[in-house]
């Protein structure tokens, strides 16, 4: 169990799920003790199970630290939220803020806002006229699945940061000191997160490259699998000095380390051009020191690299421990290695323990509704006696008042009678709207089914996969002759035969250029999976595909597919 005084913070990475715990001290501070991490799948072809893994892997980090109903602050990956800086006219009146930033969050979060979960914070407070706020906004749906994931695990959620806001926290919380502009690099599996953060002044970007990119770009040169690729890079993987440094012996190797030059040449590339739009469209200064966190970070040579392209700038690995404490039961060593990687870890500490510059707070809502309810509990236990206790003393009075009331009911009772015909005429009239309502009941069904082939067709279609297959043609079962319809015995109702759809089209070979599109027609049925109007067939036999030679470019295929709504052909 958790000591009373411990917080605990969850980093829900795209490849890396890390727990650790905390407690604060009398001085204010926060003593790092306990730290563990797990890995998931990071081949972005295994999105669809990632909140299945990352709900495993709570579970066992959960089960390793001994932990039952203990409150939680989580951090989500940046790429699953929407974040943006906004500008915004400067107000006298603070109670309009509020009212300005829902009105640009409605405008600017690409979903309706009655689907997601959005806070903001404010980043600059006004100089020059206008002051900026960052909005941030999550799908409903998303954070759910991820709530659940926690929440099922034996923990309550208490805050869900942005992992780049955590190590925000983290910075402003160990770098206080520092002078001028500081860039922090956060090179994880699936983005890049920059943080360029001076007195009065923050700016988040997000770059679409990482260590995941690396590892693509290894399994395409060398023709392996991500899982392999990502191997390789753990165990041989390291950023080329390039130049006049001698290469590895193994040739490999050597390759290998090519390969993370030149996606960490594209990183250097992006950074710098986000350092010129920081400086001329934000007002921002020339940053003077870059710290790099993250997993992707820890390859060898990596602030190497980025000191030879930042000549200017000193280049250190980001330390998130300089003003937190590390228990002495915790091999001190191996924490200080990957201190690079607790940043979000103690930045969601600090949000327990402390007041921080960056307080965002993506709590779901049923979250939200239940911490309100239990707030309000003492409140309603209070109320409950009061109102107890004033019954107590009505008891009496009602008790002397139901016999009265036992003569005025009998009184009523007589006055009653002669409304009874008129209430059978009511009810006589009802049964007759009834009647009328089941004969129109035939011509409502067929303009749902009418509309219902509409839907059936435009849902198959959107889940066609984009390229390399098409459909020709769909085909029904040939309509059967009306026969005089035989009544069902009694108690039993006339079942409705399924319906077949026959789904006929073409995919290209596989000389067309891509090993993979003779395993198009398998992702059509995958997705066809998920359709509310069909059900694809579960067998491998009700398939017909084309033989895949290389004397054509397209073969045909043909699949039936079961209607979920029966509906009668005849």
């Amino acid at each position: 169990m958790a000591a009373p005084n411990s917080i605990l913070a969850l980093n829900l990475g795209t490849q890396t799920i890390s727990l650790a715990e905390f407690q604060t001290n009398p001085s204010g501070g926060i003593v790092l003790v306990r730290y563990k991490q797990a890995e998931i799948l990071g081949d972005p072809a295994a999105d669809a199970t990632r909140v299945a893994q990352t709900k495993l892997q709570i579970q066992q980090l959960v089960a390793e630290f001994g932990l039952k109903k203990q409150r939680v602050n989580y951090a989500i990956a940046s790429h699953t939220i929407f974040t943006r800086p906004v500008r915004l006219p400067v107000v006298e009146d603070a109670s309009q803020v509020e009212q300005i930033v829902a009105f640009e969050a409605a405008q600017n979060v690409p979903y309706p806002i009655d689907q997601v979960v959005w806070d903001w914070q404010l980043l600059d407070e006004g100089k020059g006229g206008q002051m900026e706020v960052i909005l941030a906004a999550i799908k409903s749906d998303l954070l759910d699945d991820i709530n659940d994931a926690v929440q099922n695990a034996g923990l309550r959620t208490s805050v869900v940061e942005i992992a780049p806001m955590a190590l925000y926290n983290a910075l402003r919380y160990n770098y206080a000191d520092a002078d001028g502009c500081t860039l922090l690099v956060d090179i994880g599996s699936r983005t890049t997160n920059l943080l360029f953060c001076e007195p009065g002044k923050i700016f988040p970007r997000r770059l679409n490259i990482g260590g995941s990119t690396i590892t693509t770009a290894i399994a395409k040169d060398f023709g392996m699998s991500f899982t392999e690729a990502d191997k390789r890079k753990a165990d041989d993987g390291f950023v080329s000095l390039g130049g006049s440094y001698a290469e590895p012996d193994d040739a490999e190797t050597a390759r290998i380390s090519k390969i993370i030059r030149n996606q960490m040449t594209r990183l250097h590339q992006e950074i710098a051009r986000s350092i010129t739009f920081y400086r001329s469209e934000h007002g921002g200064s020339q940053p003077e020191r870059v710290l790099l966190s993250g997993c992707t970070a820890s390859l060898p040579y990596m602030r190497e690299f980025f000191q030879e392209k930042f000549p200017s700038m000193d280049v250190e690995y980001f330390n998130p421990l300089r003003n937190v404490s590390v228990s002495s039961t915790l091999d001190v060593e191996e924490v200080g290695r990957t201190a690079h990687m607790l940043g979000e870890l103690v930045g969601l500490a600090l949000r327990g323990a402390v007041s921080c510059p960056m307080e965002l707070n993506l709590r779901p809502a049923s979250v939200t509704t239940a911490d309100r309810t239990a707030a309000q509990r003492p409140f309603l236990i209070a109320a409950g006696v009061c109102v107890l206790t004033m019954l107590a003393g009505w008891w009496q009075y009602f008790e002397r008042a139901a016999d009265t009331a036992t003569e005025v009911t009998e009184k009523i009772s007589a006055q009653s009678q002669p409304l009874e015909a008129e209430e059978a005429k009511i009810k006589s009239a009802l049964a007759d709207i009834d009647t009328l309502k089941n004969s129109v009941k035939p011509l409502q069904k067929a303009i749902e089914e009418r509309e219902y082939w509409v839907k059936v067709i435009s849902d198959i279609g959107q889940r066609l996969p984009k390229d390399y297959i098409w459909i020709t043609s769909f085909e029904l079962p040939p309509r059967e002759e009306k026969e005089t319809p035989k009544q069902p015995e009694k108690g039993k109702t006339k079942d409705t035969p399924p319906v077949i759809l026959t789904v006929k089209g073409l995919y290209l070979s596989k000389d067309a250029g891509n090993n993979e599109r003779t395993k198009i027609v398998d992702e059509f049925l995958k997705n066809l999976g998920d359709s509310p109007y069909v059900e694809p067939p579960k067998e491998e036999a009700e398939i017909i595909r084309g033989n895949d030679d290389t004397a054509h470019w397209a073969f045909p295929y043909t699949f039936p597919l079961k209607l979920k709504k029966p509906i009668d052909l005849k």
